[in-house]
């Protein structure tokens, strides 16, 4: 008969436990951190940079409308003049991620933490950027009048020779998924800039990614194979239904955001107008935390938000893309991302400051025009 022997388990702390307890764990070589988003739009609005100041103007002029024939021997006197305004684009306040790392977790940590800290810092300020931006793109399509203008630009001056432009609307929400419609849709928005005189050049569509990736589902959407023309290089389409890839749609750049919202044929939802930390809709609901305007401080609303009028509110939770210009969008940068850090003495530990000061505004509305669906 066998005999048990007992091991001395040089891996168990007090000769009980875990046998591997006290075994070394060795570093991989890796720090895995979380998901992050990165930030598409900023390449897509108008930027300006300036030294000083709190805000930046952005000269608008008008058109001379009127031709007439001249009669000879007629005195040539002008006698119209065009309209000019302006919009001003402010700096919002310092938008900043900190983190403090104490002396002590730093000499025993096994890989340099600073470096991945810092770059977590740069993409939460890359995502807050990217969705002000998208919040301000999706106001210049909803501008679509005077009237919608006075609501929704900041700082708007009324302006007789503004242009503006109307938005696609897709009956039901599964049409906006399938990929002839969504198609169509690209052409229509490209037809009412063109109408509306427009430069088509630096044109961009800025799709939701659940959009995106529907628009391959042709079982799901229940589109014929003769539906997705748009991918077929007989008839000049482009792209792959295998590989997943759409680079153009009439002749348009595709790119997609994850920020713009979420869901399928059966419903939809938004965060893009949720304040930080509250759940509740940005329209209309300005917690001291998410005010961005330095001024005035006493009556601040951020210019981020969506008017509480349900008309607004609700028409920008309906957005699934946008054909747009970087003219829609204006960006003025004070501060661009930079990274400080400042050894504490007094607290043994380090703190990391990642920071930026800038400012977005509706420069020309008429530039975006969205695509719309009902949420279910």
């Amino acid at each position: 008969m066998a005999t048990s022997y007992q091991g001395h388990r040089s891996g168990q702390t007090n000769a009980t436990g875990d046998a591997r307890s006290l075994y070394l764990k060795l570093y991989a070589g890796e720090v895995m951190t979380a998901f992050q988003t990165k930030n598409i739009m900023m390449n897509y609005t108008r930027t300006r940079n300036i030294k000083k100041g709190k805000s930046a103007q952005f000269i608008m002029t008008g058109k001379h409308r009127t031709a007439a024939y001249h009669s000879p021997g007629t005195e040539i006197v002008p006698a119209v003049t065009a309209a000019q305004t302006e919009r001003i684009v402010t700096i919002d306040d310092l938008l900043i991620v900190n983190q403090f790392i104490p002396n002590i977790d730093e000499a025993m940590s096994q890989y340099d933490i600073r470096s991945v800290y810092t770059q977590e810092a740069a993409y939460g300020l890359a995502y807050a950027a990217d969705k002000n931006i998208l919040r301000m793109a999706i106001k210049a399509a909803l501008t679509t009048s005077k009237t919608a203008s006075a609501a929704l630009v900041q700082g708007d001056v009324p302006w007789d020779d503004e242009d503006y432009t109307a938005n696609v609307t897709y009956a039901t929400l599964a049409d906006s998924c399938k990929s002839s419609k969504f198609m169509e849709g690209v052409i229509e928005a490209k037809r009412i800039l063109e109408m509306a005189g427009a430069p088509l050049d630096d044109l961009v569509v800025v799709c939701a990614t659940d959009i995106y990736y529907h628009m391959f589902k042709a079982n799901t959407n229940g589109e014929e194979t003769v539906d997705l023309h748009m991918f077929n290089s007989d008839v000049g389409g482009g792209g792959s239904v295998k590989d997943v890839n759409l680079p153009t749609i009439a002749g348009i750049p595709v790119v997609r955001s994850p920020h713009i919202g979420t869901g399928g044929t059966a419903g939809w939802a938004t965060n893009l107008w949720t304040m930080s930390g509250s759940g509740a809709s940005r329209a209309g609901i300005v917690p001291s935390a998410d005010r961005p305007l330095a001024s005035p401080e006493s009556a601040r609303t951020t210019v981020y938000d969506l008017p509480a009028a349900a008309a607004y509110g609700g028409e920008g939770e309906k957005v699934r893309a946008l054909v747009m210009n970087r003219d829609a969008v204006a960006t003025v940068k004070l501060l661009d991302l930079a990274v400080e850090t400042d050894y504490m003495v007094n607290r043994q530990g380090t703190l990391i400051v990642s920071k930026y000061a800038m400012g977005h505004n509706i420069l020309r509305p008429a530039m975006a025009v969205a695509l719309v669906a009902p949420v279910s």
